[in-house]
């Protein structure tokens, strides 16, 4: 009889559950909810345990079975499939007391079963609708799969290449990084933030905040800076996905300026809640309430309240919240108020994703067979691979490729389909993944092509042992070096063409990957050397995570494509684009060094009172002895097949006034032999202001088709807002004055005018 009650107020609850995102039923919904709620019942919506298929940190949930069926869960990660999401959602909805569902999330960084280039490599192509499209895949996949939530869009701005999980975001640039924020989270939610529709797939905001600016380029390592950076320079991409509906948010592991972002309450409540207005629900990352205890903050009780009174809502895996927040409550630690505050905001998000309504919407076997990497997926992933990539260098004719002759083929990632898909690859079968080989085979079957591996990934066995602790799958050939060498060699001289496929495993970039030293790994400098030496054009095809220190290559190489992590039709794509069957388009997103010492380094930096002005014997300016200031490729580098002249860009008005918008026009030539596309970039430069203002900075890019000899005229709005920044007091305003606008096709290589902006 009590199993009939308890079934017949679940079909009550279901039954008032019928909504639309923003639908005012919602309120009224969850307080009656919550009414029948424990104490120990709210707890346990703020628990997200781990089951299933990946293990992404030093700890596994227990219990969770029992855990479940008390209530005491509120949400899944680490599994998916229609077979297992609706068997743990069938306990949840059948065996606990109030009937409520889970919610299931994901590691959906760039793909679901379906794996596109790495984030770094998207945001390369400076293409908005196809990044979208790339996470609307990704949503229709994983929704098929039985997921509601995915951790993804990554926005933290990055300028170390050192650091791992620079591969897991856009860039260095926040203006950049902000439009790519929308696009994803447009894409995974739907344009209309519907997250009921079956094909909509919550997103997550990470990490929030400044995790990209650790210290060393050390993943978890401390960030220090002044609110003024922040606001400029680091914040904008958050806010931008804030304003575009994003439905959750998770905390960063690194502290900031003292605090660990999961106990930072400016942060999570001053910032996020009061300022920005956000009232969707905030996530922590892996253990990290747990882990404040190292940050030295106190007990596992004590780091519990310092993280729900900040205004963490749920607790990933680590089960602190559940272990003691009953007590928290009892002792006066935590309000009982803040404990409604925070599991309100986890139903509201189930409510929104309609799992009251209906909690098996998304799961259904039929339509995950039916979606799952389908054709027209598979296509769009070899396109927005060709966008990704990048052509840094191209001298002699070296590209494209002839598809008769005989290539010697090179390299110990030429044949990797593991590698291909990256890291953070997710459900992504890299056994389905196409390798370079096997693109060039399938490109160009009557070219003759040998390969040979010439040197391993890494010849370091702790190095290998380390990778292949966590799924790195290398082996590690046991010939010596020179052995290796003298076989690429010999298949080098026997072909018209080298193509060299170097760089990084995937195991080498993304969480906990930081990488000291930023050139190639092992002996494949030394295997490039010795290609170089048999006289025979060398084509280098990059395959990395970040920008890597290469200046022996640049100044070697007749031709370096810069590939990233391509995806399920990286081979594909690599061959699409080295045949020529695509002109390169890609824009390099994050500045390359020449050298890991100039690092951290990035385009919008700002001059010191002794700015160098490359006289190399002026000694006292800020400069480095042993290698240039300037990078090797800088922001927004990348080259075609053909080429582009900028005209000098003229302007609507030469004052304006605050509340004007200034127009810009530029006439940019195809002026090449190749129909191509190009990305026109607009900086800004703000000559005077109350504190120092960067050399220059993104305020609007433009991706355009010109056929041979065809010439267009691009117009640019620079509105009011795009002339603000935060300055010394927080204020976001313009400051009356001098600005330079700079057009070109990368940060370095740029026409300007002069205008200026009159007082108020």
């Amino acid at each position: 009889m009590k199993r009939i009650i308890l079934a017949a107020l679940a079909f009550t609850l279901t039954a008032q559950a019928q909504q639309k995102p923003g639908d005012p039923k919602m309120k009224p919904y969850i307080d009656g909810l919550m009414a029948r709620m424990t104490p120990e019942e709210k707890i346990g919506q703020l628990n997200l345990v781990s089951v299933g298929f990946d293990v992404t940190g030093p700890v596994v949930s227990k219990d969770v079975d029992a855990n479940i069926r008390k209530g005491l869960v509120g949400g899944v990660f680490n599994t998916y499939t229609p077979i297992a999401v609706r068997k743990l959602q069938e306990m949840a909805l059948k065996e606990s007391r109030l009937h409520i569902p889970l919610m299931f999330g994901y590691d959906v960084i760039h793909g679901h079963r379906t794996i596109f280039p790495i984030p770094l490599g998207l945001s390369a192509s400076w293409d908005l609708k196809a990044i979208e499209q790339s996470a609307r895949i990704a949503a229709e996949e994983s929704t098929a799969d039985g997921l509601d939530w995915v951790f993804s869009p990554m926005v933290d701005i990055a300028r170390d290449a050192r650091w791992g999980r620079i591969s897991e975001g856009a860039g260095e640039d926040p203006y950049l990084g902000s439009q790519i924020a929308r696009a994803m989270v447009r894409g995974y939610q739907g344009p209309t933030n519907d997250l009921t529709n079956s094909t909509s797939v919550m997103a997550c905001l990470k990490h929030f905040a400044l995790y990209g600016a650790a210290e060393a380029g050390r993943d978890y390592n401390t960030t220090d800076m002044s609110r003024q950076r922040m606001y400029n320079e680091y914040m904008p991409p958050y806010k931008a996905a804030i304003d575009a509906g994003v439905g959750s948010v998770m905390s960063s592991f690194n502290d900031i300026n003292g605090t660990p972002a999961t106990a930072n309450k400016w942060l999570m409540t001053d910032l996020l809640r009061k300022q920005w207005g956000y009232q969707g629900f905030v996530v922590t990352d892996y253990t990290a309430i747990n882990e404040m205890m190292e940050h030295g903050l106190g007990t596992e009780t004590q780091v519990s309240a310092l993280a729900l009174n900040a205004g963490i809502d749920q607790d990933m895996v680590g089960e602190v919240f559940l272990k003691h927040a009953a007590e928290n409550l009892k002792s006066g630690a935590v309000s009982k108020a803040q404990l409604d505050a925070a599991c309100r905001r986890i139903l509201e998000a189930k409510y929104k994703l309609g799992l009251f309504q209906d909690p098996y919407r998304k799961v259904s076997q039929e339509r995950a067979a039916s979606t799952l990497m389908k054709p027209e997926f598979i296509a769009a992933a070899r396109d927005i691979a060709r966008k990704s990539l990048v052509l840094l260098k191209n001298e002699r004719s070296a590209l494209p490729l002839k598809k008769t002759g005989s290539i010697a083929l090179i390299g110990p990632l030429a044949n990797r389909q593991r590698d291909v898909i990256g890291s953070w690859s997710g459900a992504g079968d890299w056994k389905q993944a196409v390798s370079v080989e096997q693109g060039l085979r399938a490109a160009a079957p009557s070219l003759k092509i040998t390969y040979a591996k010439g040197a391993n990934i890494a010849d370091d066995a702790q190095m290998l042992e380390r990778l292949n602790a966590h799924g790195g799958d290398l082996d590690l050939d046991k010939r010596a070096s020179e052995d290796m060498i003298r076989e690429a060699v010999q298949v080098a001289q026997a072909a018209d063409v080298v193509v060299a496929v170097v760089g990084e495993s995937q195991g080498m970039t993304g969480e906990a990957a930081s990488r000291a030293d930023i050139g190639l790994p092992g002996q494949q400098l030394a295997l490039l050397k010795a290609l170089k030496a048999t006289g025979k054009p060398l084509v280098l095809v990059l395959m990395n995570g970040r920008p890597l220190a290469l200046p022996w290559e640049n100044q070697n190489a007749d031709a370096i494509l810069e590939t990233w992590f391509a995806g399920t039709q990286a081979g594909n794509a690599i061959a699409d684009v080295l045949f020529g069957d695509y002109n390169p388009s890609g824009k390099i997103t994050a500045t390359f060094p020449v050298a890991v010492g100039q690092v951290p380094i990035y385009y919008n930096h700002k001059n010191t009172g002794r700015p160098y002005a490359g006289v190399k014997l002026d000694k006292y300016k800020s400069r480095y002895l042993d290698v240039p200031n300037e990078p090797l490729y800088p922001f927004g580098f990348g080259l075609s097949y053909t080429t582009f002249t900028y005209g000098k860009p003229t302007l609507s008005k030469a004052t304006i006034g605050p509340a004007e918008t200034l127009t810009v026009s530029v006439t940019v030539q195809n002026t090449g032999s190749a129909d191509g596309e190009e990305v026109a970039q607009l900086y800004l430069r703000d000559m005077v202001g109350s504190s120092s203002r960067p050399v220059s900075e993104l305020k609007g890019f433009q991706k355009i088709m010109l056929k041979k000899g065809e010439s267009k005229t691009l117009t640019f709005r620079l509105a009011p807002d795009a002339l603000k920044f935060y300055n010394n007091d927080l204020k976001f305003a313009a400051e009356p004055g001098d600005f330079q606008v700079l057009v070109g096709g990368n940060s370095r290589d740029v026409q300007m005018a002069a205008f200026r902006l009159a007082a108020q």
